[in-house]
């Protein structure tokens, strides 16, 4: 582009237009020009560089009701090509242009050349020859600007014009090589805003004549003081050079708004734009790009044209909807009942964060000991003993480290950490791109997300990995994606799923979005994995369908970056708050939390279930996980942050907790007596034992290890806050100590309790209580053993070298019964002997060692054992 000699600007007019889209432009009486005469070279070099044309110093307005013009939202340009002046003292006169090409309806070219100046905005229009209908030539420009409504001008006033003229003619000048030019500049505080435009031709002098518009029918329209910016990526951008670009799809608007706000309290935002659907559109994306933001705090988007999901009206223009991809997001109103929370995206780049010295503990999943908790419900309660500020946030999560490894877990699970409708709870997200606000220590937007990344650093320090469960399947009833493009982000005409909300996953919009978040969760906060809850919904199509081969589920299993972390499929409903069984394509990558575990263990323990199933358990769930994966794909949980606690697991069974396979042990509820106490306790042991011993991954749940109660309640919402006195108690004791041991015998016993594939058939033994075959299918049998042999090179070469490290062989035995057991253990391996390790029908603090209590051969040569009802053993074959 060729440079614009200072001695030959023009300057025609200036427009000052008011600040707020109430205000009327007050177009100066006053036009500045230059009248010279140009020879032909002159001109021949002026148009060669596409310079401005002089201006003819005249202007008329006209009223809209003195024309048939109509003004409308849907003019159509080509997208900018942004240049720069070449000439050192120029640009710093003239930093930026774009250009943008028309192509008029009857086939010819108008090009336009918006100039950024160092403070106001300077305006080129140059148009080709056309058919011309009148004996002088003339071409007049008739325009007019507009902000947040497309469809109506802002008002002109003139000293000499009615109040409300809303569009002004103005004169081309015709040049030696048949071009019409004209020039305008607007100052500072006119911009950004948007001119309309069309050109007319008169034919007499009562001012009629031929209205020439773009190709599409349209008003010329082009963006002064903003560009049409990009595409991608989606969400608010940052370039290096200091410009803001937002973009945001949406298929079925008729228009985008987008609205900026100088306070988030405001109720009405102090700047709209009605972005152009073709200079701001590049397909399904609208898009604007501004060299700054002025001193604007705030963003968000008002939508026109699309219908609200469930309904046949369309969205109200005075709503306003939050950037899905904005990552700094902060309450502009206070929730009500009606429309649920309200959000606005910070105009702002995410506050930066010192990650040296982080280390990602990378810890093989069979390695995992996982414990899953809520973050508020963790440390909020007064017992914590933290500030107030810090408590039920991520800075009171980092604080009680200690107690994560006191249990020995190296992984937490965190419960939803996405803004969420408090009214409904984390499982019922608004967005997916930041930390609820409410986890901060400072209830802030900034403060969540420096403290979530600072817990994470935190963790990682200590070999502690972070996990989130994230829930992409549906969102809240409000405030989420709602009139942004319902059609295309959410399931409609699937009656069971519409009224839930439910996203469509593998439509590429919404499985853009989600690895978007994902990716986004992995580089900026470091999380190692996440658990997808609801999964089977993940693999209905656009009509509810299940798909063999679901998009989604395949893209996040060869990721780049998601396939290095780990991801586990929980298909467990919110809304029903049940789980729901599906066969997971898992591409050899996808794990699961394993529901079967669950039931089966359950059943057992209340004596209604076959040998079989508890085989199938403690070996890695290979009816399930066989497919190529291994046990380490197997989440085993016993109890979970829905359903019952385990402490209500042993204490309540009434017929509305049939689904829950609970046994109150002899007695409903709270009670005094004895015998159904120790019953309890006895199976509160015995869940925690078959959950550590079992290979696959071990989840705890929050609570368990110190009794945490809901009296009997399945429902999320009555979950209570973690008491930390209920740790001091005898109970508290006993099981955090007994938590702890059992994580450091499956650290010590890696070799056989931390398998990767599964035990090969002569590393395994299965007994009765006589040394016989289990009775497998017999309903009344109620004893099973197994026998874990450790790799014979392993035991010769302790033997020889006489390492402290015991690898000899398990003994593990479960008795269900509501009797004892006789049993008779195998002979041990040459040169060891059996050591009690486990029971879990003594007393505290006998019912677990880590030296264990060696078991004394009989007269007989055989090693026999007496074990209680109700309880489980284990025995090691230690080097004597």
């Amino acid at each position: 582009m060729a440079t614009l000699p200072p001695s030959l600007a023009t300057s025609c007019c200036c427009v000052n237009c008011g600040a707020t889209k109430s205000s009327k432009l007050k177009l100066a009486n006053r036009i500045l020009c230059r009248n010279k005469v140009f020879n032909g070279l002159d001109k021949m070099n002026l148009e060669r560089k596409l310079l401005f044309g002089q201006i003819v110093p005249h202007f008329s307005n006209t009223s809209l009701r003195n024309t048939n013009m109509e003004v409308n939202a849907t003019s159509r340009v080509s997208i900018p090509v942004k240049q720069r002046f070449s000439r050192k003292t120029e640009t710093e006169e003239l930093d930026k242009v774009s250009s943008y090409l028309f192509r008029t309806e009857v086939g010819d070219l108008v090009k336009v050349l918006v100039k950024k100046k160092s403070v106001n905005c300077g305006v080129h229009i140059e148009v080709s020859s056309l058919p011309l209908f009148n004996s002088d030539d003339s071409l007049i420009l008739k325009w007019g600007i507009y902000r947040g409504d497309s469809s109506n001008f802002m008002p002109i006033e003139f000293s000499t014009s009615a109040p409300d003229d809303r569009t002004v003619e103005t004169p081309f000048l015709k040049t030696s090589f048949g071009k019409f030019v004209v020039e305008m500049e607007f100052e500072s505080e006119n911009i950004p805003c948007y001119l309309s435009f069309l050109l007319r031709s008169p034919v007499n002098s009562d001012s009629s004549g031929l209205e020439i518009r773009s190709h599409r029918k349209t008003n010329f329209c082009v963006p002064l003081g903003f560009g049409s910016g990009y595409a991608t990526p989606l969400g608010l951008s940052f370039s290096q050079d200091g410009s803001v670009n937002f973009a945001i799809f949406s298929r079925n608007a008729e228009s985008v708004v987008l609205c900026f706000y100088d306070d988030p309290k405001a109720v009405n935002p102090a700047l709209e734009l009605d972005l152009d659907s073709y200079v701001n559109r590049s397909g399904d994306v609208w898009h604007a790009s501004f060299n700054s933001a002025w001193t604007f705090v705030s963003y968000g988007y008002r939508l026109k044209g699309t219908r609200l999901k469930g309904s046949n009206d369309v969205l109200e223009d005075s709503r306003v909807v939050l950037d899905p991809y904005a990552r700094i997001i902060e309450n502009y109103t206070s929730s009500d009942q009606v429309t649920g929370p309200k959000y606005l995206g910070r105009l702002s780049k995410e506050p930066g964060f010192d990650w040296t010295d982080d280390i990602r503990p990378n810890l093989p999943m069979e390695k995992l000991m996982v414990y899953r908790l809520n973050v508020r419900r963790f440390t909020e309660h007064k017992s914590s003993h933290l500030l107030p500020d810090i408590a039920g946030t991520f800075s009171g999560l980092a604080e009680k480290l200690g107690h994560l490894k006191d249990l020995g877990v190296n992984a937490v699970l965190l419960e939803p950490i996405f803004p969420f409708d408090e009214r409904k709870g984390p499982y019922f997200p608004c967005h997916f791109f930041s930390p609820m606000n409410l986890y901060g220590p400072s209830g802030g937007a900034i403060s969540a997300i420096n403290s979530t990344k600072e817990m994470v650093k935190q963790l990682h320090a200590n070999g502690i990995e972070v996990l989130l469960e994230v829930v992409f399947t549906h969102t809240a009833e409000n405030g989420a994606l709602q009139g942004i493009d319902d059609s295309s982000y959410y399931l409609n005409g699937v009656e069971d799923l519409e009224a839930r909300n439910a996203l469509n996953c593998n439509y590429p919009i919404v499985q853009r979005i989600i690895l978007d978040s994902l990716r986004h969760w992995v580089t900026e906060f470091h999380i190692d994995g996440f658990c997808f809850i609801n999964a089977s919904s993940l693999l209905r199509g656009y009509h509810g369908e299940y798909l063999s081969r679901p998009p989604l589920v395949e893209a996040i299993a060869f990721d780049p970056l998601l396939s290095k972390t780990k991801i586990i499929a929980d298909c467990w409903v919110p809304h029903d708050m049940v789980p729901r069984e599906t066969r997971f394509p898992h591409w050899k990558r996808w794990a699961e939390m394993n529901m079967r575990f669950c039931y089966d263990i359950r059943n057992f323990l209340r004596g209604e279930e076959l040998l079989s199933s508890l085989a199938t358990r403690l070996c890695g769930s290979g009816d399930i996980f066989s497919d190529g994966r291994g046990p380490a794909f197997s989440f085993n949980f016993v109890t979970r942050n829905s359903g019952l606690p385990l402490v209500d697991l042993v204490s309540f069974s009434g017929e509305e907790l049939a689904s829950e396979l609970s046994w109150n042990c002899g007695e409903e509820g709270p009670t005094n007596k004895t015998l159904v106490l120790e019953r309890r306790l006895k199976q509160i042991r015995n869940f925690l034992f078959i959950l550590y011993v079992s290979l696959g991954v071990p989840v705890l749940n929050m609570g368990d290890e110190c009794g945490q109660t809901t009296g009997g309640s399945p429902a999320y919402n009555d979950r209570i806050s973690f008491d930390w006195n209920a740790l001091k108690t005898g109970f508290g004791i006993q099981i955090t100590q007994f938590i702890s041991f059992l994580s450091s015998l499956r650290r010590r016993r890696s070799d056989l309790l931390q398998k990767r594939k599964f035990l090969k058939e002569e590393n395994i033994d299965w007994h009765g209580s006589d040394q016989s075959p289990p009775n497998w299918e017999e309903p009344t049998s109620k004893f099973l053993a197994m026998r874990l042999r450790a790799d014979e090179d392993t035991v010769e070469n302790q033997i020889t070298s006489e390492s402290s490290s015991s690898k000899g062989d398990l003994y593990i035995a479960f008795n269900a019964a509501d009797h004892p057991e006789s049993v008779i253990l195998p002979p041990p391996a040459e040169g060891t002997a059996w050591h009690r390790l486990v029971d879990t029908a003594l007393p505290f603090p006998g019912f677990f060692s880590t030296d264990g209590e060696p078991v004394v051969k009989q007269e007989s040569g055989l090693f026999a054992y007496e074990m209680k009802s109700l309880s489980c053993t284990l025995f090691e074959a230690i080097i004597r």
